[in-house]
């Protein structure tokens, strides 16, 4: 058996004003577990679609046991035993979990599609995968895990020998995780080489056999994942050594309370249910829970997107009403969105449009009713530098920005909004570490400046390092408010399954 099922020698891969892949390596054993880390922009995975044949580079090598092939498309990527898990994900909305699963290669009876044949196959690969989900489902219906879910059991179907991982467990929760990491392990003992890409460094350790770090597009080194810390790790990737993963910590909370929040009851019956909060100025109040504890819908309603049956607002002691974001915006709150292609973005914008998307009348106006672009383009130039936007100009397509650096510009539009309050669902997903110290930086600054933050995470330690007080939600209910200084990981997950657990004694009592 060849020492190696994949070998990348020297790849090289550029775009217009940027070189991607600078004489790249990469080497996998045979079943094994690879996990291929880098910051945001890295390169990582310009690597994986050139290996997937989304991309062509400009030099170098790719082997598949020992065999040198020429990879132009992905279905020449998937005839040689490569399938992808995509870091983005791209359903079919409207078609259900057997189309999104089997489309392009649809299973036939005579001329005609055998929908039987790929329900029950379909129905197999789920039940083996010990994924709960219908196979009647339409893809709009299923949640961000569930569609996860979906597209992991995609890859497992082609039975590849080698599958990338691009971010699989970033909209997963930790139950599900341990769940993906079963699989993995299973398809590692059938001989299966997995790369694995993620931000989350603790995974790693716990999946991952060997780990490869990139930076500006060049390959660093690789490591046994136990011949190499956590912290040795980051210091590879950023080229640096980082002694704090957060900023030091500010009491920064003053008196005044600036949002108060009260009895906030959705009109879903079974979404967020009497849902009271203040947030002091200075203060990053964090919302913790597991998912589905209705933490996203809560924040969405308090911004106009979703509507409420009962409930107030007080900002600053007044009494204000969020009907439309129009009004939120008008009222000084910011959402920086959990799902940033599809409600964050303008993918076919540039970074400049991009972050001037809330804030342009406000900048661009002056008395004489023209627009000042120099200001504008100032006021971008300025913003980017304080937030290291990785880009070759403000001019590229925001599109084409590596996931953690379009978060950066995300940010950077509602800092020229100058809101009050900010409003952020999971600000770091997907996000590597260096960029996720930016991001955290500027959250303290902001609190430091008397801003209000209300952070929405799924990160323990983010939500430990970050906030001020965390209030845990649990089943659309509030469960609980700690205080930064008491908690910890035990009492945030004790409130966030109290409800449940709750419920379960209820029932065994019964």
């Amino acid at each position: 058996m060849e020492e190696y099922r994949l070998k990348i020698e020297n790849l090289s891969k550029s775009f217009p004003g940027v070189k991607a892949l600078d004489k790249v390596q990469l080497e996998v054993r045979p079943g094994s577990i690879h996990a291929l880390i880098g910051e945001n922009g890295a390169g990582k995975s310009t690597l994986m679609k050139c290996l997937f044949g989304l991309y062509h580079p400009e030099e170098g090598r790719i082997l598949i046991d020992g065999e040198e092939v020429k990879i132009h498309n992905p279905n020449e990527a998937l005839q040689h035993g490569i399938s992808m898990i995509h870091q983005e994900l791209n359903p079919i909305p409207y078609r259900n979990v057997v189309d999104n699963i089997w489309v392009g290669r649809f299973q036939k009876k005579g001329l005609v599609v055998d929908e039987e044949k790929m329900r029950k196959m379909t129905e197999d690969l789920l039940a083996d995968l010990e994924f709960d989900i219908s196979a009647d489902t339409l893809a709009k219906d299923l949640s961000v895990s569930q569609l996860q879910a979906i597209e992991i059991a995609k890859a497992v179907s082609y039975d590849a020998k080698l599958i990338i991982m691009d971010e699989p467990t970033s909209s997963l929760t930790v139950a599900e995780t341990r769940h993906l990491f079963k699989i993995m392990r299973r398809l590692k003992e059938q001989g299966c080489s997995i790369i694995y890409i993620s931000h989350k460094l603790e995974e790693l350790f716990e999946v991952s056999d060997e780990i490869t770090v990139m930076r500006d597009g060049q390959y660093i080194g690789k490591w046994s994942a136990d011949e190499i810390t956590i912290d040795e790790l980051i210091a590879q990737m950023v080229g640096r050594n980082m002694e704090e993963r957060f900023p030091p910590r500010e009491e920064s909370v003053q008196e005044e309370i600036l949002l108060r929040v009260e009895n906030y009851t959705s009109a879903d019956p079974h979404s967020f249910q009497n849902i009271s909060f203040e947030v002091h100025r200075g203060e990053i109040l964090g919302i913790g829970g597991l998912v589905g504890a209705q933490r996203t819908e809560l924040v969405e309603a308090v911004f106009g997107l979703r509507e409420i049956k009962e409930g107030k607002l007080f900002l600053e002691g007044k009494e204000i009403r969020n009907k439309s974001p129009r009004d939120a915006i008008k009222n000084g709150f910011a959402l920086l969105t959990e799902e940033r292609r599809a409600t964050g973005i303008i993918p076919m914008l540039n970074v400049k449009d991009n972050t001037l998307a809330v804030a342009y009348k406000k900048l661009a106006g002056n008395s004489l009713g023209y627009i000042n672009d120099r200001k504008l383009s100032k006021s971008v130039d300025e913003i980017s530098r304080e937030l290291d936007v990785r880009m070759p100009g403000t001019w590229a397509l925001i599109k084409n920005l590596s996931g953690g650096n379009q978060q950066k510009v995300l940010v950077g539009r509602w800092l020229l909004a100058d809101s009050s309050i900010l409003i952020l669902d999971e600000p770091t997903r997907g996000v590597d570490v260096g960029a996720k110290y930016e991001i955290y930086r500027i959250m303290r600054k902001l609190a430091r400046e008397g801003k209000a933050i209300i952070m929405v995470s799924s990160e323990m330690p983010e939500l430990l390092g970050m906030s001020d007080r965390i209030m845990i939600m649990c089943e659309g209910k509030k469960a609980g408010v700690l205080d930064y200084r008491e908690a910890n990981q035990v009492e945030v997950m004790r409130f966030a399954t109290s409800f449940s657990n709750k419920a379960k004694e209820d029932e065994e009592e019964a």
